[in-house]
């Protein structure tokens, strides 16, 4: 390149010709070092919309949809006998040809999730999600046992306003949202069975918040569900009414809350109830209820304490203990047998050590005790065998993340089940 010729008049004039050439020599490097930015940027661009053609999830409408999945292998031993090698929630008698434990592996667990993205209507921002999981059951084939049948989990719709959002579908119930921290316990949430209450139910609720200060608000949930009450399907393909369906009223409930943000950390303390009538037909009407009480709060940077307690009558259908919402005195189909509704109360308690973001320790127990309000020196339950009442549970885990999409996780669980007629059963769950 040539310099530029000096203008009459101009400062130029005055300029050496070196001084020139070396202010040319740094444009010509900045524009070079530009350049190579832009080149930079656009292979940067390139794979970014490369990954984006290998990772989109086509819509059939203009709204955004999100695909996303766990793929959980799970290896297992246990000592003892349980109901599910996979996932157990209570000890169970030794059968005759039972050894003392079993090992096993699995990818039951894993889930699918599918998050639609929809449009704002009326100032609330819309959304729905459905996931599923491989926990339903077996196939009667030879390689039944690792060909697990898709379930359905949860199914929900929302519309969120600044201070209000209104929620229907299948979920955890609202009044009592909480569950302790464990990858181990993926199908159903840890201690089901053992003091959580979690079931997934259809419901509809509506959801306000008021600021109290800048930094801590109130929560008000009040909606209705479906009154479950615990009794499995009639078949495989038919559904009758439960009796909690046969009162013919869906089950009520609320849940009122106070939240305090502490920076990284948000401090929560909740209280709730619910209610729900059950046929058990020839006018065997019971009352089916529980008050709830749950709390998360963070102990320092590095500690959080969070638990649920409830006391209630006739609530199998929440999933909180393992036996049945009412037991008989005899057979159930006779009108001459006295339906006796099973009181419940129960609750669960975790620490969680949270030593960096990659490593979390936690530390759970949760403890279920059914009982009768009259003595019966041998009731005859209306669900499942044997019937249970007291079960406790108690785990210890660590959780590891190396990457955001890679955690590894090694967990020890212990099971207490006592039957209303039996002695104390143990098993490990490692």
């Amino acid at each position: 390149l040539a310099p530029p010729s000096p203008q009459p008049g101009s400062a130029g004039t005055n300029v050496p010709l070196t001084t020139q050439l070396e202010q040319l020599q740094q444009a010509l490097d900045a524009l070079r070092a530009e350049l190579a930015d832009a080149r930079q940027e656009q292979e940067l661009l390139a794979a970014k919309v490369a990954d984006l053609e290998q990772t989109k999830v086509e819509s059939g409408s203009k709204y955004h949809l999100r695909l996303s999945g766990l793929l959980l292998v799970n290896v297992v031993s246990t000592r003892g006998s349980v109901d599910s090698l996979d996932l157990p929630t209570i000890a169970v008698p030794r059968g005759t040809t039972d050894s003392d434990g079993a090992f096993t592996a699995g990818l039951r667990q894993s889930m699918i999730g599918l998050e639609l993205f929809g449009p704002t209507v009326r100032g609330a921002r819309t959304a729905a999600d459905i996931r599923f999981d491989f926990f339903a059951g077996f196939p009667a084939t030879v390689d039944g046992l690792s060909s697990g049948l898709v379930r359905m989990r949860t199914a929900t719709l929302r519309a969120d306003w600044a201070n209000t959002s209104i929620a229907a579908g299948q979920d955890a119930v609202f009044f009592s949202p909480r569950s302790p921290a464990s990858l181990a316990s993926s199908a159903y949430p840890a201690l089901a069975s053992a003091g959580n209450l979690w079931t997934w139910t259809p419901q509809v609720y509506v959801e306000h918040r008021t600021a109290l200060t800048p930094t801590s608000k109130m929560v008000i949930q009040v909606g209705l569900l479906d009154p479950l009450s615990g009794e499995p399907p009639a078949s495989e393909y038919t559904r009758l009414p439960t009796a909690g369906e046969r009162s013919r009223l869906p089950a009520s409930a609320f849940r009122v809350g106070w939240q305090q943000d502490t920076g990284d950390r948000t401090a929560s303390v909740s209280g709730g109830g619910y209610y729900s009538r059950q046929d058990w037909g020839f006018n065997r009407n019971v009352h089916a209820w529980a008050a709830t009480g749950d709390w998360d709060i963070p102990l320092g940077p590095w500690f959080a304490w969070s638990g649920e307690i409830y006391r209630g009558r006739a609530i199998s259908g929440l999933g909180g203990g393992a036996v049945a919402s009412v037991l008989f005195d005899g057979p159930p189909s006779s009108a001459d047998s006295a339906a006796l509704p099973v009181d419940s109360a129960g609750g669960w308690s975790e620490m969680k050590l949270q030593t960096s973001k990659r490593l979390e320790f936690n530390v759970a127990f949760g403890l279920e005790h059914s009982s009768l309000p009259e003595a019966r020196t041998q009731p005859l339950q209306s669900g499942q065998e044997p019937s249970v009442s007291r079960n406790a549970s108690g785990f210890v885990n660590a959780i590891y993340t190396l990457r955001s999409n890679l955690l590894f996780s090694v967990e020890y669980r212990r099971l207490w089940t006592t039957g209303f007629t039996d002695s104390q059963r143990t098993a490990t769950h490692l």
